[in-house]
């Protein structure tokens, strides 16, 4: 059953983060009536929350795309979880007032606290500050009722910094903390847009991260292995990738051959998803959050 989903809809992004594993080697984005007809196949195979990701989903005719999927599926597929995880740079409040009330989260990308990291990683754009922006939206999400996730990408660069302090400070209802991940044709080997060799870091090291921030009440880790199998994504073509042997193979589109075909390829493994925590208070009106 596709519970939950994660429809990365683009593969463009305006940063070039140096470990990203679904990079921009294709420009193609589905037709939105089409998108809308695989999401509504979804809410009839029982899929719950869907997750817009790119990419970076506010790309798409500055926001308007993912504004109008995120209002389908809260509005007439009534799912009870929507969210979108973005790198935040894109974001205008006028975006809040007109999608606002669909959204139940918005998790935004941050990997470190300190501009210069950001800058080494990629996550730098002229002279927006990344951290002043993650201020900005946090307020953004309190005025306007959605609740405020952080996405971490731990690797070389930012292993050893302390970021109890900043996390408390953001509240977030979850802080997603990835272990940096290598996906074959991706961010590795010869057929990939991005090198991500030079951000890997050990499972001890992810685990003195984790040790670190022990702490922090919000702190959701994700090591390589809980990543790799236990996450349903669906691809800008609506395919299903299987990630199990450290690549991403598609399966046949949704739109083409149904969703129970499809996600016999997915490789998905419910039991490690559960296992993870991938299933929580997700809905924004289950949520005891003080807006």
């Amino acid at each position: 059953t596709p519970t939950s989903v994660n429809y990365h809809f683009t593969r463009q992004c305006n940063y070039k983060c140096g470990f990203c594993f679904h990079t921009a080697k294709t420009s193609f984005v589905l037709p939105l009536e089409e998108a809308k007809r695989g999401l509504a196949m979804l809410k009839e195979a029982g899929m719950e929350k869907i997750n817009f990701s790119g990419g970076e989903p506010f790309l798409q005719d500055r926001g308007e795309f993912v504004g109008k999927l995120v209002q389908f599926c809260k509005q007439e597929l009534e799912l009870p979880s929507v969210s979108i995880v973005s790198n935040g740079s894109l974001i205008r409040e006028r975006w809040f007032k007109k999608y606002g009330e669909y959204l139940d989260i918005l998790a935004i990308s941050c990997d470190s606290f300190d501009e210069d990291v950001n800058i080494l990683i990629g996550r730098g754009q002229g002279k927006k500050n990344h951290v002043e922006n993650l201020h900005k939206l946090r307020q953004w999400c309190r005025e306007y009722a959605v609740a405020f996730k952080i996405n971490s990408v731990i690797n070389r660069f930012n292993v050893e910094e302390d970021m109890n302090e900043q996390i408390k400070a953001l509240n977030p209802v979850r802080w997603k903390v990835f272990q940096c991940l290598l996906i074959e044709g991706e961010n590795s080997g010869e057929d990939a847009l991005r090198e991500a060799e030079k951000f890997v870091i050990s499972d001890e090291d992810f685990e003195r991260f984790l040790d670190r921030h022990k702490d922090v009440s919000c702190l959701v880790p994700e090591s390589n292995q809980k990543m790799r199998d236990s996450y349903l994504i669906l691809d800008e073509y609506m395919r299903f990738l299987n990630c199990r042997n450290g690549r991403k193979e598609p399966s046949k589109s949704i739109l083409d051959v149904g969703v129970e075909a499809a996600i016999k390829f997915s490789g998905f493994d419910e039991k490690m998803f559960l296992t993870r925590g991938g299933k929580y208070v997700w809905s924004k009106a289950d949520m005891k959050l003080d807006w």
